[in-house]
């Protein structure tokens, strides 16, 4: 059993990490060369200002009486710059959305892995690019762009962690805190002879990370008067920032600023998914080589109504993609593109001259082909010459055919060569994701075909515990040898390949499924014919049997209407929204009340002090049941009040009820079970009242497998399923609402905070496994046996999800193919461990004292 668990959990670790390395890897490439434009750039120096958190709709809109509560930045947008919306990608998260700002390309969701702190992959940003950056801001996103430059020009200024407290009053403090800091930076210039020249310098940064937005979001919701007010806090502390860089450079007009977000907020105050309010951003620009505000009279090409509800529809609005801001600050500074940037550089927010748009535009389309060169020539070199197939649209003909072009028409000064840049961009793009998925179909078919085996297995191992199928010896000996033959012939061949390829690790493990899935083909086969023929009219009894099962739970009035109405209830929450709920303190505060006193009414009935005061410690109640008889109604009892307790601390809301409604199921489920097997006349049946979870198991007492084994499997199988989702999925803990955690953490730290999301997710799996323990020992089944079933269902439901993954469309089709592969692999893996921990739960005791008082023993 030990080695078939070890088996079992390492086939399924490597089918679940296989969704990441088939799907998702990293996008990046190395080893390009950095271009820039070769003419001199407008600005000497840019000034970067990202207000963490902020809406689109919160910057633009006006008030009641029509002013603004962004003057400064209403004024720009009106007379001296252009403004526009940027849309960001999923996860709206603060470092991949400072990575497109900064770096230019979609980092890939493995960052999460790092807390979003630390680079799991090494890029080149703007910043590494400038000759010296000076950045002021959260401790959180400086210092990864710090680690990842190359040499010592990047100095970040950061406040203490600790001050990004969501519980704070106002968070406000925060966005102050960067605006003295620089104003005392530049004040300290003046008497610096060294800082000044280094200020003075050409292709300098400024970078102003302002988090108090978000912390107030967060805290107060986007439309409160906290979140609101600090808007108008760094409005004018732009305004005044501004004023002083001009003082300082004596108003040389060679500064550039950029103002923009890295993600927006929903209206319950979370980030993290693809919501309007989380991917629209406002973009605004002034300052050296930026287009003023330019009036129109036509309508624009924007049919989302924004324009009339921000009264700006008679000025020009340009929307860009979140990875263009890269190429346009590296555009109007000077400084090459960073060599992983996917962004397209927006013309129209350029004032210079044709020559420069159009030399800036072919930089950037040479710059994005250098990727695809690069990505090309990797997997070339790792593919055989007569299995290589280049992406058609881009050749290498192809390409010298687009840049000598564009090259020859730039010397003659016809700039039309514009839009030939954007079409090798374009192509560029596609081949890069032409080239980053193409071996995608060879590791699915290998990945496929290990699961079809592994699943083949499963049901080998059941049906030779539980029938009695022999085979002849002779036909044995003969299909071992085939089979090993094959199976070595396969494995030679796959390997030359693999090697002469230079192939990663991964695929060899992908491909050794495969060569398994192989050798006990045919012997499986076999087995699974003749269990058919002996088994057929079994097989055919299972409506009857459905039937019988139906009537059972009538003949039952009390239990079948507790059963269906446990169900309906059940069936809510999944229909409730993830995220965006109303909290409701109240009925928390009610929960809390009943299950403290039902808590407490339990440990005083069994007449056991300390364990009262125990239970009474809120965070401690898990330790209860250890405490608790042993007999299966009381240990129960004590696990779901216990595990109730702790769930409700993390609740703000209806979610409250959905352990005290999924536990009252549960006994029912425990109670329909034990109908079913009296109706049945099974012998040996142990009464409910009468099972302890620590009495050794009478082995003799283990019966066969029966097909009501696949009903009870599939149960516990529905029932996990929503427990997983009758309170959240994956998005939910992505874009969680932080007040679900004020219990126990306010300072922002996403490692803890993340933890204790997980474990409320956990608790109502704890519930259903309990459950299923004790119809286990209930039944008289081993757990090896009814595990092996929940196993194959959820092997074929994973492979349902595999064909279903994808990583085009919307994202939010994107995110919830994921979850759901996700989710039913990580179920077979979390469950086999999961089920020491309930385990011990049910059938261990602690003894803290020789004499105890009990009523039962």
């Amino acid at each position: 059993m030990i080695t078939f668990f070890v088996i079992g959990l390492t086939v399924h670790v490597v089918f679940f990490i296989s969704i990441f390395d088939i799907y998702f890897t990293s996008p990046l490439v190395h080893g390009m060369t950095p271009h820039s434009t070769p003419l001199e750039p407008p600005a000497s120096r840019l000034v970067l200002v990202v207000a963490d958190g902020l809406r689109a709709d919160s910057l633009f809109t006006l008030l009641p009486n029509g002013s603004s509560r962004t003057p400064y930045l209403r004024s720009i947008i009106e007379d001296k710059g252009t403004w526009g919306v940027s849309h960001t990608r999923v996860p709206t998260e603060s470092r991949p959305g400072h990575v497109a700002l900064i770096a230019g390309f979609y980092e890939d969701v493995s960052a999460v892995a790092k807390g979003w702190k630390e680079n799991p992959v090494e890029f080149d940003s703007v910043f590494n690019e400038s000759r010296h950056t000076w950045c002021w801001g959260s401790p959180d996103i400086l210092p990864m762009f710090a680690k990842g430059a190359s040499g010592d020009h990047v100095y970040t200024h950061t406040y203490s962690a600790v001050e990004e407290d969501f519980a704070s009053t106002d968070a406000s403090k925060l966005d102050s805190w960067v605006f003295t800091q620089v104003k005392s930076f530049f004040k300290s210039a003046q008497s610096n002879s060294t800082l000044k020249a280094s200020l003075w310098e050409d292709k300098n940064v400024f970078f102003l990370h302002l988090l108090g937005i978000d912390t107030n979001g967060h805290a107060h919701r986007p439309m409160s008067q906290e979140y609101l007010d600090n808007i108008g806090l760094v409005d004018a502390g732009v305004a005044e920032v501004v004023s002083i860089i001009e003082d300082f450079f004596d108003n040389d007009g060679r500064t550039a600023y950029v103002f923009t977000s890295d993600h927006g907020m929903t209206n319950w105050g979370s980030h993290g998914a693809g919501h309007p309010s989380e991917t629209l951003t406002p973009l605004v620009a002034w300052g050296a080589g930026v287009q003023k505000a330019k009036g129109v009279t036509e309508p624009q090409p924007y049919n989302d109504g924004f324009l009339q509800d921000w009264k700006l529809e008679h000025l020009r609005r340009v929307d860009v993609s979140q990875a263009d801001i890269a190429p346009l600050m590296a555009s109007l500074v000077g400084v090459p593109i960073p060599v992983n940037s996917v962004g397209v550089l927006p013309l129209l927010y350029l004032n210079n001259s044709e020559r420069f748009m159009a030399e800036s535009m072919y930089t950037n389309a040479i710059q994005v082909l250098e990727q695809f060169k690069m990505k090309m020539m990797q997997k070339k070199e790792t593919t055989l010459s007569f299995l290589f197939t280049p992406y058609q649209l881009l050749t290498e003909s192809k390409q010298a055919e687009f840049t000598q072009k564009a090259r020859i028409l730039i010397q003659l000064e016809k700039y039309e060569d514009i839009s030939l840049c954007q079409s090798l961009i374009s192509r560029s793009l596609e081949g890069l994701v032409y080239y980053h998925t193409y071996d995608r179909f060879f590791l699915g078919c290998s990945v496929v075909l290990g699961f079809v085996g592994w699943t083949s297995y499963v049901v080998l191992v059941i049906l030779k515990t539980h029938a009695s199928l022999n085979r002849h010896p002779n036909l044995t000996k003969q299909v071992r040898i085939y089979s090993r033959l094959l199976c070595t012939c396969v494995a030679v061949v796959i390997t030359l390949f693999l090697l002469i390829q230079r192939s990663p690790i991964t695929y060899y493990i992908y491909y050794t499924f495969k060569i398994m899935q192989t050798g006990f083909k045919k012997c499986t086969k076999q087995i699974i014919i003749k269990a058919i023929i002996k088994y057929r009219y079994t097989m055919v009894n299972v409506l009857k049997w459905k039937t019988a099962f139906v009537f059972v739970s009538v003949s039952v009035q009390s239990r079948s209407l507790s059963w269906l109405v446990g169900c309906l209830c059940l069936a809510a929450f999944p229909l409730m929204p993830v995220v965006g709920r109303e909290p409701n303190i109240h009925l928390v505060g009610w929960l809390q009340v009943a299950t403290r006193y039902l808590g407490s009414r339990m440990v005083y009935f069994l007449n056991i002090d300390r364990i009262r005061k125990l239970y009474l410690k809120r965070p401690s109640s898990i330790f209860v049941p250890l405490l608790s008889s042993t007999r299966l109604f009381h240990r129960l009892l004590s696990i779901f009040l216990s595990l109730t307790s702790t769930y409700l601390l993390l609740s703000t809301g209806s979610e409250a009820l959905f352990p005290p409604v999924l536990s009252w199921l549960m006994f029912v489920w425990i109670n329909i079970e034990q109908e079913a097997l009296l109706a049945q006349g099974m012998s040996g049946r142990q009464e409910l009242s009468t099972i302890d979870f620590s009495a050794n198991i009478d082995i003799t007492k283990i019966r066969q497998l029966k097909l009501d084994d696949i009903r009870r499997s599939y149960f516990f199988v529905f029932f996990i399923i929503t427990a997983f989702f009758g309170t959240g999925n994956i998005a939910s803990i992505n874009s969680f609402d932080p007040a679900s955690v004020y219990c126990f953490l306010t300072v922002f730290n996403p490692f803890i905070m993340g933890g204790l999301m997980m474990w409320k997710v956990i608790i109502p799996f704890i519930i259903v496994m309990c459950t299923f323990e004790t119809i286990q020992v209930a039944t008289q089944l081993s757990s090896r046996s009814l595990f092996l079933i929940v196993l194959v269902i959820s092997d074929l439901m994973a492979l349902h999800f595999f064909f279903m993954v994808q990583d085009y469309g919307s994202w939010l089709d994107i995110g919830t193919s994921i979850s759901h592969y996700v989710i039913v692999m990580s179920m077979t893996i979390f469950l086999m461990l999961l089920s020491v921990v309930t385990h011990v739960l049910t059938s261990q005791r602690l003894v803290l004292w020789r004499q105890r008082k009990m009523h039962f023993p």
